[in-house]
């Protein structure tokens, strides 16, 4: 929802993609309850139908997301005995550290 003020319109749209400052994010059952300034009108944008499924974005990330997680990961060293705790593997920022 955003404000047009020279026009005096409240604009209610899809959900934001970024954030802006000027404009705020309902939930469905507020956007149907809101009401203007009186003298001001509401202008409700329809949805897009198409736009309700993943977009190409959500599949590349997806597929992204698949990709990576499907990569070997090369175990790191033995650590020795000396240090307190004893590390096997590593993957990305976890560590996988042996109970004895």
């Amino acid at each position: 929802m955003t404000y047009v003020y020279a026009d005096q319109t409240a604009v209610l749209g899809p959900l934001s993609t970024y954030a802006e400052p000027h404009a705020y994010d309902l939930c469905e059952e507020h956007s149907e309850r809101l009401s203007a300034p009186r003298g001001w009108d509401v202008l409700r944008l329809a949805r897009d139908p198409a736009s309700e499924g993943p977009t190409s974005d959500d599949l590349l990330a997806l597929a992204d997301a698949v990709r990576e997680a499907g990569r070997p990961v090369a175990p790191l060293r033995v650590a020795p005995a000396e240090e307190t705790g004893r590390e096997t593997t590593r993957r990305g920022h976890l560590r996988v550290l042996s109970s004895e």
